[in-house]
């Protein structure tokens, strides 16, 4: 078995359509992925396991640079198949490399008895999704969300919201920043959302309207495969009553169904356990409304390479904030 790194336009042509043909790929280790990492100067490697014939296991490996020469590593949602052969090649080119560590959310357990395998204390992947089946009849997807959810669609009808497919980041963004400064997160820069829907052919932005010119809220989502995923939200709390974000996401899940989608993905929501005190709680309640079957995944682990650079990058962190 030959592991290597994917450089050729043929290679890589390969390993997008075994990917997509395998029923093991997803987006975050997808080619469209790879594009919109490099658009923001992110450093991607992709790895493989192959024969002369097949390719038997792959992980898209992502690279963050710090400070003195050092990095740190990722695999997200990945690697692809049995990866324990792969990630020792991944491991050795880390360590030369500088990496403090390596950080690995599959979406399947990693099949490995590695004991330098440890639980990261990032939350940067969500351990929970919400799926909803598009397969169904809309009145059947309609029936099996919440009581709530159904009725809420029907305010923003009876409100004359109207959701248009759009190209208006400069839009969506002015969304994006009232909602961090009534959520208190801090958000992305626009070109990350830019950089989203260039990169991402299967990305699309819709706005909800009311009666002004500025849209009153947004979602902007991707299909890839067979799935539609939900990616970025935002709305004007001012505007909150007419219930647009509820529509915007009916709306979703029929253009998923029209472009063959069989399956939505809500992306994160809190674990079941900690549902009430997660930070997510807020966001995991609007979406529930939207029923569909809680996926749950393993969570982010990581192996650290460089213990004392590791620990002491960490400790200089928390103490400027």
């Amino acid at each position: 078995m030959n592991t290597r790194i994917l450089t050729s336009p043929e290679d890589l042509d390969r390993y997008d359509r075994w990917l997509k043909s395998s029923g093991l790929g997803n987006l975050w280790q997808s080619l469209e992925r790879k594009a919109y990492l490099e658009a923001l100067g992110k450093e991607v490697r992709i790895y493989v396991s192959e024969d002369d014939t097949h390719i038997h296991t792959s992980a898209l490996v992502v690279t963050d640079r710090t400070t003195g020469g050092y990095c740190t590593w990722e695999i997200p949602r990945g690697p692809i198949g049995d990866g324990a052969k792969l990630l020792e090649k991944i491991i050795d080119d880390a360590k030369a490399d500088k990496c403090l560590a390596l950080y690995l959310s599959p979406s399947a357990p990693l099949i490995t008895d590695w004991k330098s395998l440890t639980l990261s204390p990032r939350h940067i992947h969500c351990e929970a999704t919400r799926i909803i089946d598009l397969t169904q009849s809309e009145e059947d997807i309609l029936s099996q969300m919440k009581q709530k959810g159904r009725y809420n669609i029907k305010v923003a009808k009876k409100n004359n919201i109207t959701i248009k497919e759009s190209s208006d980041i400069d839009a969506f963004y002015n969304l994006v920043t009232k909602t961090g400064k009534r959520d208190g997160f801090v958000h992305f820069s626009k070109n990350k959302y830019e950089a989203f829907l260039q990169c991402n052919p299967g990305s699309f932005l819709l706005l909800a309207y009311d009666k002004q010119t500025e849209p009153i809220a947004g979602v902007l989502s991707v299909v890839w495969g067979e799935r539609l995923i939900y990616y970025y939200g935002a709305s004007n709390h001012a505007e909150r009553a007419k219930m647009a974000p509820y529509l915007l996401q009916w709306e979703s899940m029929r253009i998923g169904k029209a472009k063959g989608c069989t399956e939505y993905d809500l992306l994160g929501v809190a674990p079941p356990e900690s549902s009430k005190t997660h930070p997510w709680a807020g966001i995991s309640s609007f979406k529930e409304k939207f029923g569909g079957e809680v996926v749950m995944y393993p969570k982010e682990q990581m192996i650290i390479l460089k213990p004392i650079a590791y620990h002491l990058l960490r400790i200089k962190r928390s103490l400027l904030g």
